[in-house]
């Protein structure tokens, strides 16, 4: 599903416009990129939990050189799915 999908899904089960919608996503994103960025856990009961994790620095190899590269420390996004969506995703099957 596209991000356009999710806005036209979103605006019919929400009885919102289409323009309405797109506004909402886009807070959203917007707000848990923020504090996730800030190093914040962003929470959304039954859906998961976003958050930041630091990666260490890593030893590389080049495939093109052969030669050893470090690849720096930095913060990657992390998800976590919470129990809700855990149990919904386990009685598809």
């Amino acid at each position: 599903m596209t991000k356009q999908e999710f806005i036209e899904k979103l605006a019919k089960k929400a009885k919102l416009s289409k323009k309405d919608a797109r506004a909402v996503v886009d807070a959203m994103i917007d707000i848990v990129i923020d504090r996730v960025k800030k190093k914040e856990k962003v929470t959304l009961t039954g859906f998961g939990t976003f958050e930041a994790r630091q990666q260490k620095a890593t030893q590389r190899i080049n495939p093109q050189t052969g030669r050893k590269m470090t690849v720096p420390a930095k913060l990657v996004p992390k998800f976590r799915p919470g129990k809700q969506f855990k149990e919904a995703l386990a009685k598809r099957r």
